[in-house]
């Protein structure tokens, strides 16, 4: 009986190991799968984080490629309109090269004819350019002393002007400038004609037509012996200098 006993204690004991071992293995399995459960959450948490980044630096740098794209498009344009067309546009082209190519034009142009401050025999003549770009004009203008009520001018007295004239293809002017000639309708103060009351003028005698001419009242008691006109300048001074040199 005691042997008996033992064996069946042996055997209980055997059993229960057995019992203890399986349930230990369940449990190792419960642990394993939970612990996987969120390896796995933060493992796909943390790939959707860098999956969500790139994309959103792509939009980003997308952005500003295109706000750099369109600013740099805004600048360009801004570039043209203002160096070139806008400049153009407001200011003109003041060149004298596009001078030399464009002769003006009478709508752009106002002439004045006004005695000569400290001479009695000379006046100026003023072509100011009140176009928006340079333009040419003639070395000089085309002027004739007449009678204001003549029906023929045929007999109109025209001044000496310099000779050797060469050199540029027009006398440039730019805008809101003038082009300023002198003229001396007696440079000798001896007695002259007295029936000469007008001064005609043609500011650009190289390609202006007789329409454009423009008339001047010069008053009365005006004397007229060997008239002298000078080259367009920039001073009366410079004008002043050059009408003594007509004739020669």
């Amino acid at each position: 009986m005691s042997t008996f006993r033992n064996r069946s204690a042996a055997l209980a004991a055997a059993t229960t190991a057995v019992l203890a071992l399986a349930l230990t293995a369940c449990g190792g399995d419960d642990t394993g799968t939970k612990s996987a459960g969120p390896a796995n959450d933060t493992a796909l948490a943390g790939a959707s984080a860098d999956a969500s980044q790139p994309a959103t630096d792509a939009t980003t740098t997308a952005k500003t490629g295109g706000t750099a794209q369109n600013a740099g498009t805004t600048k360009t344009d801004s570039s043209k309109t203002g160096a070139s067309n806008g400049g153009a546009k407001a200011g003109g082209d003041t060149s004298d090269s596009y001078a030399y190519k464009h002769p003006c034009k009478s709508e752009d142009l106002s002439v004045r004819v006004y005695p000569r401050e400290g001479s009695t025999t000379q006046h100026v003549i003023e072509v100011n350019n009140v176009g928006a770009n340079s333009c040419g004009l003639s070395y000089y203008p085309r002027v004739s002393l007449g009678a204001a009520k003549a029906s023929d001018h045929s007999s109109d007295i025209t001044p000496a002007v310099p000779g050797g004239l060469g050199g540029a293809p027009a006398y440039p002017v730019k805008p809101k400038t003038a082009a300023i000639a002198v003229i001396d309708l007696n440079p000798g103060g001896a007695n002259g004609v007295t029936w000469v009351n007008e001064m005609n003028v043609l500011a650009d005698d190289d390609h202006m037509p007789n329409a454009d001419t423009q008339n001047f009242d010069l008053g009365p008691d005006v004397k007229v012996n060997n008239p002298k006109l000078g080259l367009y300048q920039n001073t009366v001074a410079d004008a002043v200098s050059s009408m003594k040199q007509a004739g020669s």
